[in-house]
């Protein structure tokens, strides 16, 4: 009789032991999950903060070349218009 209460109980034991290495197992798993997680958001916030960059500086430049875009289109009319006033001369004069 108690060699079959020893054998019951050393059964449970064992039962016991492999839920709580389960357990712990899932924790580790749980822990590693996690961890890929914060790795991941980190990696992502800082792509974040990369492009945030990238864009402020391709907004700079954007400014700056409309800006360019823009003297140019003045040269342009001012340009087209000295030819159009020597133009008109020159046909003033035939």
């Amino acid at each position: 009789m108690a060699s079959l209460m020893l054998d019951n109980a050393l059964a449970r034991l064992d039962g016991a032991l492999a839920q709580l290495e389960g357990a712990a197992r899932r924790r580790i798993e749980a822990e590693r999950g996690r961890a890929n997680l914060e790795t991941e958001l980190t990696l992502m916030q800082d792509d974040r903060a990369r492009l945030a960059a990238e864009l402020d500086g391709t907004m700079a430049r954007l400014g700056q070349v409309e800006s360019a875009a823009g003297d140019v289109d003045k040269r342009l009319e001012k340009a087209i218009g000295a030819v159009g006033a020597v133009i008109a001369r020159v046909q003033a004069r035939e």
